[in-house]
C-alpha cells in the first residue's frame, strides 16, 4: 500500500536541529507538476527567443537582398533605355546612309529600323532584351545592305566614263554628219578630238581591255569593257600601251594619238556604248570643257 504522505528532513549543519516537513502524495504531485510546467515554459521561452532572433536575421538579410535587387533592376532599366536610344540613333543613321547608297528599302522585315521606345510599353525586361537583340540583328543586316549598296555605287562611279580621254578640240560630234572622206551624210557613233600627235590617251573609267590592235577603219584601237555593260572605244592610235585582258583604271594611259585607219589627220575617235548601243560621249564627260583647252 502506497504511502499517503512523506517526511522531508532538512539538516542545516551539524549542530542545528533537524527540521521535518510532511508532504502528502497530492502535494508532491502538485510540486512535481509545477516544476515540470516551469521547466517546459522555460524551454519554450528560450526556444522562442532564439528562433525569433534567427527569423529577424533572416528578415534583415532578405530585405537587404531585395534592396540590392531593386537597385540592380533600376540600373538595368536605365541601361535598357540608353541602349534603346542608341539603337534608334543608329537605325536613323542607317536609313540616311541607305538613301545615299541608293537603296529603296532595308531587308524584308517590316519592323526593321522602326525604332522608338513605344515598342516596349508594358514589356517585361527579359522580353525587352529579346526585342533589343532582334533589333540589333536587324541593324547588322541593314548595315551590310548599306555597305553592299555603297560598294555598288563605288563600282558604278569607277566604272562609269566621266572624263575626256585626251585634251584637244572637238572636230566632229556624235550623230549624223557629212563624212569627211565620202562627203556623204553618215552616222558618226562617237566624237573626234583633234590634238597633237603622240599625246597620251587615258582610259575614262576602270575596266578590262577586251581589244588592243587593228580594228578596220579605226586603225589601231583599244576597247575597254566596264561594269554595267558599258564599253568605251579609242581609235586612230599611233601606238597601243595595253594588252587584251589587262585591267586599267581611270586616267591610265592606253595609247597615243595618231592617224591610223580611216583618218584625215591626227585625232582621237572616242565612243561610249551602253548595252551595245552607242551614246553621245559628251554627256559622260564631267570635265567636258577639258578637250577645248
Amino acid at each position: 500500500m502506497s504511502l499517503k504522505q512523506h517526511t522531508i528532513i532538512f539538516v542545516p549543519h551539524a549542530r542545528a536541529r533537524f527540521r521535518k516537513f510532511r508532504i502528502t502524495n497530492h502535494q508532491l504531485r502538485l510540486v512535481v507538476g509545477a516544476v515540470a510546467i516551469f521547466t517546459a515554459a522555460s524551454v519554450f521561452t528560450t526556444w522562442t527567443f532564439f528562433t525569433n532572433a534567427i527569423d529577424r536575421n533572416e528578415l534583415t538579410q532578405v530585405r537587404s537582398e531585395n534592396e540590392d535587387l531593386r537597385q540592380i533592376n533600376q540600373d538595368f532599366e536605365v541601361s535598357i533605355r540608353e541602349l534603346e536610344k542608341q539603337l534608334s540613333d543608329f537605325e536613323e543613321r542607317t536609313r540616311k546612309l541607305a538613301i545615299v547608297a541608293g537603296l529603296d528599302s532595308l531587308g524584308d522585315d517590316p519592323a526593321a529600323g522602326i525604332g522608338g521606345e513605344s515598342l516596349y510599353t508594358n514589356v517585361q525586361p527579359p522580353q525587352k532584351l529579346s526585342l533589343l537583340h532582334d533589333r540589333a540583328d536587324g541593324l547588322s543586316s541593314a548595315l551590310e545592305e548599306v555597305s553592299s549598296g555603297f560598294r555598288s555605287q563605288e563600282l558604278l562611279a569607277n566604272s562609269r566614263p566621266s572624263i575626256a580621254p585626251v585634251r584637244g578640240i572637238f572636230t566632229s560630234s556624235f550623230g549624223w554628219r557629212i563624212d569627211p572622206i565620202t562627203r556623204k551624210r553618215a552616222s558618226h557613233l562617237g566624237i573626234d578630238i583633234a590634238t597633237n600627235p603622240g599625246r597620251p590617251v587615258q582610259a575614262t573609267a576602270d575596266g578590262l581591255v577586251v581589244h588592243a590592235g587593228r580594228s578596220g577603219g579605226l586603225g589601231n584601237a583599244v576597247y575597254v569593257k566596264h561594269a554595267f555593260d558599258v564599253v568605251t572605244r579609242y581609235g586612230h592610235l599611233s601606238s597601243i600601251a595595253v594588252t587584251p585582258g589587262q585591267r586599267v583604271s581611270r586616267f591610265d594611259t592606253i595609247g597615243h594619238v595618231g592617224t591610223t585607219g580611216r583618218s584625215t589627220g591626227y585625232h582621237l575617235h572616242y565612243e561610249v556604248l551602253v548595252g551595245g548601243k552607242a551614246e553621245n560621249p559628251v554627256i559622260y564627260m564631267l570635265d567636258r570643257d577639258r578637250p577645248r583647252g
